[in-house]
C-alpha cells in the first residue's frame, strides 16, 4: 500500500503557503513565498495579492509534488476565508481555493475547507506537540487579526466562538506601521524584535486600555510615535511596543479566566512568535506557542486539519 500524504494550501494577504504532512503526522514540507511589498508601503491591495498568489502557486505545488513521489495525496485542505463566521471573506483566498480544487481533482482525493484562523490555531497546537484540549482559549494575533476565541474539541478538530479582541487597530498593524515609520522594511516584526532585544534603557510605564477581554490599541500607536519623535531610539521604541502588547494580552488572559475559568491558552499568529511577548506570557499561564516558522502564515495547520478530517468518520465541523 502506498504511503499517504496530506496537502495544505493557504493564501493569506502576505504569504503563499503550501505544506505536506505524511500519514504519521510528520511535517514533510513547509513551503512559503512572501508577497512583494514596495519599500515604504504598509500592505497590499487585494487585487495585487490575488495576482501574486496565482503566480506563486504553480512552482510551490510542483515543489510539494517532489516530496510525495513515493506515495499518494490522500486529501487536500485549503483555507477559504479569514474566520469561520458569516460574511468572513477576502479575495486573496480565491487563489488557494482554485488551486486546491485542481490539486484534489488531479489526485482523485477529497477536498476539505477551513478558515485561515483555524489553520493558525492548529499549527500552534501541532508545533507545541499538543493534542487538541477539550476546551481552551486561543489568541490569533497578526497583522490582520487580534482576536481571542473560546475553543472546544469537536469531531475532527475544534469549533471557536469569538469572545474578545481589539476594538480598533490590530497588534500586527501597529508593529508594521511603527516599523515602517522608523525605517524598517515591511513586514517589520523581526527587525523590531532584533532592535528590542538590544535595548538597555528603562521603558516608559504605560498601562494598556483593556476591558475584560477587549482592548483598544490606537493609543499605543500615538504613544509610540511620540516616543520615537522625541528619542529617535528604535531599540527603545520597539521594546516598549512589545512590552505594552505583552501586558495587554496578559490582562486579556486574566479577563478571560475571570469570566470562563482557568484553562490552557494557545497563542497563534505572527505576533506571537516574538520572544519578549512569549517569555512574559509563559511565566503566568499554561501556554502553547508555535515555533516561529509555524507562527507566521503557513499551510501546516491546514494540512493537519485535512488529515484529521480525512481520518474522522463523521460530519466535519471545523
Amino acid at each position: 500500500m502506498k504511503k499517504e500524504y496530506f496537502l495544505g494550501i493557504d493564501t493569506s494577504n502576505y504569504t503563499t503557503s503550501v505544506a505536506v504532512i505524511d500519514e504519521n503526522g510528520e511535517l514533510i514540507a513547509n513551503l512559503k513565498n512572501l508577497l512583494p511589498v514596495k519599500p515604504g508601503e504598509r500592505g497590499l491591495r487585494q487585487s495585487d495579492a490575488l495576482f501574486a498568489h496565482t503566480k506563486n502557486l504553480p512552482a510551490l505545488l510542483e515543489e510539494a509534488k517532489s516530496f510525495t513521489s513515493d506515495g499518494v495525496i490522500a486529501a487536500v485542505g485549503v483555507s477559504t476565508r479569514p474566520r469561520k463566521r458569516e460574511g468572513s471573506y477576502m479575495p486573496c483566498f480565491l487563489a488557494g481555493v482554485s488551486a486546491s480544487h485542481a490539486a484534489a481533482l488531479g489526485a482523485g482525493a477529497p477536498l476539505y475547507e477551513f478558515s485561515h484562523q483555524c489553520g493558525h490555531i492548529m499549527a500552534a497546537l501541532y508545533s507545541a506537540g499538543r493534542d487538541i484540549p477539550r476546551e481552551f482559549a486561543a489568541f490569533h494575533i497578526s497583522g490582520g487579526t487580534t482576536e481571542l476565541v473560546r475553543a472546544r474539541s469537536a469531531d475532527n478538530g475544534f469549533v471557536c466562538d469569538t469572545v474578545g479582541g481589539t476594538k480598533d487597530l490590530n497588534a500586527g498593524q501597529i508593529i508594521d506601521r511603527l516599523g515602517v515609520y522608523m525605517g524598517f522594511p515591511f513586514p517589520s516584526g523581526k527587525y523590531m524584535e532584533e532592535a528590542a532585544l538590544a535595548n538597555t534603557k528603562p521603558l516608559p510605564k504605560k498601562k494598556p486600555t483593556v476591558h475584560g477581554t477587549e482592548i483598544n490599541l490606537s493609543g499605543l500607536e500615538n504613544i509610540a510615535v511620540k516616543l520615537y519623535d522625541e528619542t529617535s531610539d528604535k531599540a527603545l521604541v520597539s521594546a516598549f511596543i512589545f512590552n505594552y502588547l505583552a501586558d495587554a494580552v496578559k490582562m486579556m488572559c486574566e479577563g478571560y479566566r475571570s469570566e470562563y475559568g482557568d484553562m490552557p491558552f494557545v497563542f497563534a499568529g505572527g505576533v506571537m512568535s516574538n520572544k519578549l511577548i512569549r517569555s512574559k506570557l509563559e511565566a503566568h499561564f499554561d501556554s502553547s506557542f508555535a515555533e516561529p516558522a509555524l507562527s507566521c502564515d503557513n499551510a501546516v495547520g491546514i494540512a493537519v486539519l485535512a488529515k484529521n478530517a480525512h481520518t474522522y468518520d463523521g460530519e466535519r465541523k471545523v
